[in-house]
């Protein structure tokens, strides 16, 4: 298969632009928190996106990258390749020296149905993240949740967390999706995000397998039954208890676990 190493083009797509400021409680809480810094990187013009028929953006086209960069950084990692019409997170790219880490599409999105398309190697591991902060010197899940992208029969997280919540589609070690209906590894699975106000949606395959409320007792309950709590890691506690921040709003990402995963066909469809 032809391989094409990902240039960055962010000088041509992305417009450097101020992150809205923090309310005066969000950044007190933040302060408290030692080491705890939101980066200022550049933003994407949506305006210069292409959307498809049902008036969704097209995030990623097959051909191309513009808006994409690293969790953290202005450049696409290395191992972020397409390969035939996918964005691929490639363990071994064939480059000398190659760069790993998430990767985000620059623009912070509030209330959005996110659409995708992924397979996952054999014992492969991934994730995709929405409402994400980029906090200096920390992994992106310290602010956002994860919808899990995981081989379910041979990846040793499967049998992990509780009643199934590692598995793929479910919320990262607080919800299992229900039903599980991943395909097995190789083919391609249809999956949807949906963020309107507090409440969280995850599908997969065409059905809805994930409901949550973020920014309540409930989501502050499920995060202390995590390894988010408060007591095992309380800086990731207080920015997802408070996930998206000020502005309620934040970038989407995938992620590199270190396993070969494909991604294509990404749109968002932006909601009031």
């Amino acid at each position: 298969m032809i391989k094409h190493i990902l240039q960055s083009t962010l000088a041509l797509s992305l417009i450097f632009s101020s992150a809205c400021a923090q309310s005066k409680n969000t950044a007190e809480t933040v302060k408290e928190q030692p080491g705890v810094e939101e980066l200022k990187l550049p933003r994407v013009d949506l305006n210069s996106l292409k959307k498809n028929k049902k008036g969704a953006y097209i995030l990623f086209d097959g051909s191309s990258l513009n808006g994409w960069r690293g969790y953290n950084k202005e450049n696409v990692p290395s191992k972020w390749i397409i390969e035939d019409g996918a964005l691929k997170f490639s363990k071994n790219p064939g480059v000398a020296n190659p760069e790993g880490g998430d990767i985000v599409f620059a623009y912070d999105f509030k209330n959005f149905e996110l659409e995708f398309e992924w397979k996952i190697s054999e014992a492969g591991n991934s994730g995709v993240f929405v409402l994400a902060k980029e906090i200096k010197g920390q992994p992106i899940y310290i602010s956002s949740p994860e919808y899990q992208i995981l081989d379910n029969e041979k990846h040793p997280d499967a049998k992990m967390g509780v009643d199934g919540n590692r598995k793929s589609a479910s919320l990262y070690d607080m919800i299992p999706a229900k039903p599980q209906n991943a395909k097995p590894v190789g083919e391609w699975n249809s999956s949807k995000i949906v963020v309107k106000g507090n409440t969280v949606q995850h599908y997969q395959n065409g059905v809805k397998v994930v409901e949550y409320t973020i920014r309540t007792k409930e989501w502050t309950d499920l995060l202390q039954a995590s390894k988010f709590s408060k007591e095992k890691w309380p800086v990731a506690f207080e920015l997802l208890n408070n996930v998206g921040g000020a502005t309620k709003s934040g970038l989407i990402g995938f992620q590199d676990h270190g396993d070969d995963v494909w991604y294509r066909n990404i749109t968002v469809k932006v909601l009031k």
